[in-house]
């Protein structure tokens, strides 16, 4: 029997070495834990740094909460890596823009990720913990395929109740060539969007 294929989640910035890389390597390092072989995380950006690994500071905190930055080369967002892609994850909207200019059939896959993450606490609130769907690992991985390709309708649905006060509350600032403290603050306004993502992967994996 086939494999089922692994739920594709894309993160997208600018240059593809600050802020996406971080995303995709924590997020990847904690749906591992979830459900390993369930998720593939990627990243990429709007005017990558083709090649480039991730800068110093980011790697410091993809350490810091168990991810790895091993073997990462920036790469440029295009058509064709958007081409299978379940959901786009973006640190700004105007990242979301790009990736719409590039594909609008994503119009209902795509989120800045601060604003996804919002939409899921919603989500649990309203919703609680999914009924576990047991089965054989095959089954596992094909039920929860199903379901994160469903979830970005739902999120939507709720968007109205998960809205940001300020505009920028959905953003993630650019710490590229500047001091510690704007990494601070990346790392500030990432964390907490990552962990609610990785706390609703695990409240609905299934079992």
């Amino acid at each position: 029997m086939e494999s089922p294929s692994p739920v594709r989640i894309l993160t997208v910035c600018t240059g593809n070495i600050c802020r996406s890389p971080v995303a995709e390597r924590l997020l990847q390092a904690g749906l591992d834990q979830v459900l390993p072989g369930g998720f593939e995380v990627r990243s990429a950006g709007t005017r990558a740094l083709v090649g480039e690994p991730v800068q110093p500071l980011s790697t410091d905190i993809i350490h810091t909460f168990g991810g790895t930055a091993e073997g990462f080369a920036a790469r440029q967002l295009s058509g064709k890596i958007l081409r299978h892609v379940d959901l786009v994850l973006t640190m700004t909207s105007g990242h979301r823009g790009e990736v719409l200019q590039l594909d609008a059939s994503l119009l209902k896959r795509t989120f800045t990720i601060r604003e996804f993450a919002r939409m899921l606490d919603v989500l649990e609130e309203r919703e609680g913990q999914a009924p576990p769907a047991a089965g054989l690992n095959g089954e596992r991985l094909a039920a929860n395929t199903r379901l994160w390709r469903k979830l970005p309708a739902r999120a939507a649905s709720v968007r109205h109740l998960a809205l940001a006060p300020d505009a920028a509350d959905n953003d993630v600032v650019d710490p590229y060539r500047r001091s510690a403290e704007y990494y601070r603050q990346m790392e500030d306004e990432l964390a907490p969007a990552i962990i609610s993502i990785l706390r609703f992967a695990r409240l609905n994996v299934p079992a």
